[in-house]
């Protein structure tokens, strides 16, 4: 059932948690000062329906508010419309968005600074740091390199890391002035290892580029979550909640093969083959208090299946699996 309220988990060391009365992905109270972590969404999440038309941009807020969302993260994947080039709509999402109370929790776009284009890529993407600011967005990631790009060793790696580092640090300063943290994602077949994500934070050396933390994306060059989600946690801007199922041989068409011959498809959070119970507590644990984003991309329809994720998302991080 959707809810009105912010989707706010809060956490308490030593203490036993007051339960709500509300749905598991509502506020939880406990007796002692301690920290909030909201359970969000990404647009993404809802690209199904945007591209069918059951939802247009302007929905979004709306739709997140019902669901009872503690955030909404805007992607400009599955959109289906620039932000960069839309004042308009940035107006009308803004107004929205301060009607309803949801706040505009990160901004994502993808990027490409590893060839000769990259001084154009880096205006295209300070275009869109401009919307950000304007939408009241205090997070933005960018991808460095595309998708499918994989090196083929570690000086290959080495090679486009260093490729990088100089507009990473140009726009981590462009936003710094904005009052934006920027952010780098594990996502596609490069920079996606836990180590090599690290490389590159420690290469650009601001304060403000961090980590956008997608806790399954890992998968994709086979690391385990488990070990790979403590090492960036520390250095994490906001965290993607994401589940797969995960095959061990080709189970047929629409599914992802990955760096080691495994085969993974999404699914509703909490009803994957991660390990979310341990994953959950290593989040819980970990002090970690920014938000956290359901970035849903399985075959069940969205419309339906989000809502489940966020429910079982509050649950799994109250620490409960029934």
């Amino acid at each position: 059932m959707a809810l009105a309220g912010a989707n706010i988990v809060q956490f308490r060391k030593k203490v036993r948690p007051l339960r709500s009365p509300f749905a598991a992905h509502s506020v939880v109270g406990t007796e002692e000062k301690g920290f909030n972590v909201k359970i969000g969404l990404s647009s993404y999440s809802l690209a199904g329906a945007l591209a069918d038309g059951r939802l247009g941009v302007a929905d979004l807020v709306d739709w997140a508010a019902d669901a009872g969302a503690g955030h909404l993260e805007l992607a400009d994947a599955g959109l289906g419309a620039d932000l960069s080039e839309s004042p308009a709509l940035r107006t009308a999402v803004t107004e929205r968005a301060a009607e309803r109370g949801m706040e505009l929790g990160n901004y994502v776009v993808g990027a490409d600074f590893s060839g000769p284009d990259a001084p154009a890529e880096v205006a295209r993407i300070r275009k869109h740091l401009d919307a950000a600011a304007e939408l009241g967005i205090t997070r933005f990631r960018h991808d460095v390199v595309p998708w499918g790009w994989q090196p083929a060793d570690h000086r290959e790696f080495r090679e486009a890391c260093d490729a990088v580092v100089p507009a990473c640090r140009e726009l981590a300063d462009y936003a710094a002035d904005l009052g934006i943290t920027t952010s780098v994602e594990n996502h596609g077949m490069a920079f996606n290892l836990s180590e090599r994500l690290l490389a590159l934070v420690h290469a650009v050396d601001r304060e403000n580029f961090r980590i956008t933390l997608d806790i399954g994306n890992f998968l994709c060059l086979d690391e385990a979550p488990e070990a790979a989600i403590p090492r960036l946690l520390p250095y994490a801007s906001i965290v993607h909640l994401k589940d797969f199922y995960i095959r061990r041989s080709a189970p047929g068409a629409g599914w992802l093969k990955t760096a080691a011959g495994n085969y993974i498809q999404g699914s509703v959070f909490g009803l994957g083959d991660l390990d979310m119970e341990r994953i959950a507590g290593i989040i819980r644990d970990s002090g970690y208090d920014g938000p956290l984003s359901i970035e849903y991309e399985g075959r069940e329809d969205c419309l339906t299946a989000v809502p489940d994720c966020l429910e079982n998302a509050g649950r799994l991080l109250q620490g409960s699996a029934a």
